[in-house]
């Protein structure tokens, strides 16, 4: 079967070559020469492109606050990893010639190591491209070819990238916010069932379907007969349903709804304390912020890092 330079359907997978090489030489001197035009072209190319970057040209972050994660969880994933290769590419800043830092993906990005490869796929920011780059994310987005997990990285990235909040995210692209979300929640679901959307074997009604369960064993099951039996949506759903019978399982209860921009705030607290912080409001807005921690060690970290 002759290979392909493309995916499917979606960006651009090159090593990095002459061509991306080229482009991300050129970018500097455009900067200093103030030539916003060559600059906006690059980033708008840029954010479509995947190169495959060898892992050891990343380094991490060091004012990466999180320091903790769970290893079953980075096994599990460095499996899955081994066995697909890395579904959602990493995100890094381009530093120098053969340098880059690690902007997203630290999870992803230890588990390819667990795993021991070489290169890993990743989108490359350059120094002050944040305006150009929401621009060509929201551009890329109204494009009609891109599958569900393409979609879902794409809002993923103009979340995490260029620090756009839900009802931000919902006004730039146009979407209402269930339908972001819905997306959103794709990528919590395994990574078989994440390539399978991908190569569009299934469609986004089935990983929201899917995602309704909690065990991946379980959804991986019903993927694999989804896929065999060619199940519609609508047979899938009450697959699930029955399931849920059956098991006595019962649909999670909804939480009462964050006010605007609480949950923003939650997360930019996890990401600067590395702690799964909680916060909880009630319609008034008074609540509590709860910080957990392991141990001594823990707590003295996070001491550390409030700066007390």
């Amino acid at each position: 079967m002759a290979k392909r330079s493309t995916t499917k359907r979606g960006a651009t997978k090159k090593q990095l070559g002459k061509g991306i090489g080229a482009l991300l030489k050129n970018i500097e001197s455009d900067i200093a020469s103030n030539n916003e035009e060559e600059v906006k072209q690059a980033v708008k190319e840029l954010s479509n492109v995947i190169a495959m970057i060898p892992i050891e040209e990343i380094e991490r972050n060091n004012e990466q606050p999180r320091v903790d994660f769970d290893e079953e969880a980075l096994e599990e994933l460095a499996t899955s990893i081994k066995a697909l290769g890395l579904i959602q590419p990493l995100t890094v800043r381009r530093m120098a010639d053969k340098q880059y830092q690690l902007i997203s993906g630290e999870r992803r990005f230890r588990a390819s190591k667990l795993v021991g490869l070489k290169e890993v796929p990743a989108y490359i920011r350059i120094a002050n491209d944040q305006e150009m780059l929401e621009m060509a994310l929201v551009e890329n987005i109204q494009r009609e070819n891109l599958n569900p997990i393409e979609i879902s990285t794409t809002y993923q990235r103009l979340k995490d990238e260029c620090k756009l909040t839900d009802a931000k995210l919902s006004e730039r692209v146009g979407k209402k916010r269930s339908t972001i979300t819905n997306y959103l929640s794709l990528l919590a679901l395994p990574p078989k069932i994440q390539q399978g959307l991908k190569e569009q074997k299934i469609t986004t009604g089935h990983g929201k379907a899917l995602k309704s369960i909690d065990d991946f064993a379980l959804q991986i099951s019903l993927y694999n007969q989804t896929i065999d039996e060619g199940l519609s949506v609508r047979a899938l759903e009450e697959q699930v349903r029955r399931l849920k019978e059956d098991t006595g399982a019962k649909p999670k209860a909804r939480k009462p709804k964050m006010p605007d921009g609480f949950l923003e705030k939650q997360k930019d607290l996890r990401e600067f304390l590395g702690a799964k912080v909680q916060l909880k409001v009630n319609n008034e807005g008074k609540g509590q912020i709860v910080i957990p921690f392991s141990n001594v060690e823990d707590f003295n970290r996070l001491l550390d890092v409030i700066d007390l």
